[in-house]
């Protein structure tokens, strides 16, 4: 029996959506539909036990038959079939409480019938779902890998955090030693099931330091790997991070766009500005696209993508769009309006600790980029 939270499921929600109506339409910046943007779905292929099995969809008979790599037929089933299964499992996802995994009988048995095992692509893999399409722009047939992401469930990661996700900046001000081991001695204390937990506070380490007149300065990066992934984008781009992070932990601008206006607005980096350039806007979002479509803190980043078409989203009234990269500037425009702020654990990632090297005063702190819904 196959289980999986509403993000999985809505992955397979899709799949099944797309075999029903053969289109694959765009959307706007706003995920409005575009009805005048849309690619027609030759197959969609995944990757099971059986090995790979090519879901091809037929327009004249409004069947999908499913092949194997040989293009022996394994079964065929009509697209009403798909339909039926996608808007029972869009009920499934939006009526079920909570986020933890649950199983959905009838979805799982009609998987089994069509060859399917198993829900979502591997997770090291920004590309959930292979479409082969014809583009009308070329007239081509290309074989593309799209990230599918789902606004019925929990809001979703768009960059992971992990240790290597820290940002390292340097305490100014009159800090002394007693500074140090006060701030690092707040803790906030949770009781759960009788025990009691002891846990960083992030907040009021953050309030110490602005209460008492000390400020951050960007310095650098924990993690290698993520930072020259930063620089093969742009070489400001850690610079610009860090100071939209600032934004976010010390002044609780979580909003990715509106921390963006603020630091475009004191220009840290002192850009010319007399023209109009928009320097910080371009370059974040350039930093938001490489995220989404594969680019992991990590992992060295070579700039190939791995979802090489695009972006899918599951909207809440169960349509599913996409941003092909054709259509850059409204995939770009909707990270940016879509996005937030976020962070791990501080014990787990190891951050919003004081450290004193070589006389000077540093700290940690944490970047996750979430989808706001």
């Amino acid at each position: 029996m196959l289980t999986g939270n509403k993000g999985e499921w809505s992955e397979v929600y899709a799949f099944f959506k797309l075999l029903a109506e053969g289109k694959l339409y765009g959307a706007d910046g706003a995920l409005n539909k575009k009805n005048d943007i849309f690619y027609d779905i030759l197959q969609i292929v995944r990757n099971e036990q059986v090995g790979t099995l090519h879901f091809v969809f037929d327009g004249a008979t409004q069947t999908v038959n499913v092949q194997n790599d040989a293009g022996a037929i394994k079964v065929s089933v009509s697209c009403d079939a798909f339909k039926t299964q996608a808007e029972n499992l869009y009920g499934k996802i939006v009526n079920t409480k909570g986020t933890a995994a649950f199983t959905v009988l009838e979805t799982s048995e009609f998987m089994e019938e069509i060859g399917c095992h198993k829900l979502k692509a591997p997770s090291a893999d920004k590309s959930d779902i292979t479409i082969n399409v014809h583009d009308f722009n070329t007239g081509l047939n290309p074989t593309l890998g799209f990230s599918i992401k789902s606004r019925l469930g929990k809001p979703s990661t768009l960059l992971n955090a992990g240790t290597n996700t820290n940002f390292i900046f340097e305490i100014q001000g009159n800090m002394t030693d007693a500074d140090m081991d006060a701030i690092n001695g707040l803790f906030v204390e949770t009781v759960k099931e009788g025990v009691v937990k002891k846990d960083i506070s992030v907040e009021q380490r953050m309030n110490y330091i602005k209460e008492h007149g000390f400020f951050l300065s960007y310095f650098s990066m924990a993690g290698s790997t993520f930072l020259n992934n930063l620089i093969l984008i742009d070489s400001d781009l850690p610079a610009i991070t860090g100071y939209m992070m600032l934004e976010y932990y010390l002044r609780s601008t979580n909003n990715i766009l509106e921390a963006l206006n603020t630091v475009a607005q004191n220009n840290p980096l002192h850009y010319d500005l007399s023209q109009g350039h928009r320097y910080y806007h371009y370059k974040f979002k350039k930093l938001l696209t490489e995220s989404a479509l594969g680019m992991l803190p990590g992992k060295v980043w070579t700039g190939k993508a791995d979802a090489n078409g695009g972006y899918i989203i599951v909207r809440e009234d169960g349509e599913v769009l996409c941003y092909h990269l054709y259509n850059r500037n409204d995939f770009e425009d909707y990270l940016l309006k879509n996005t937030r702020f976020d962070r791990g654990g501080a014990g787990r990632h190891a951050y919003a600790v004081v450290e004193k090297n070589n006389g000077k005063y540093y700290i940690k702190l944490n970047l996750q980029i979430r989808f706001i819904r």
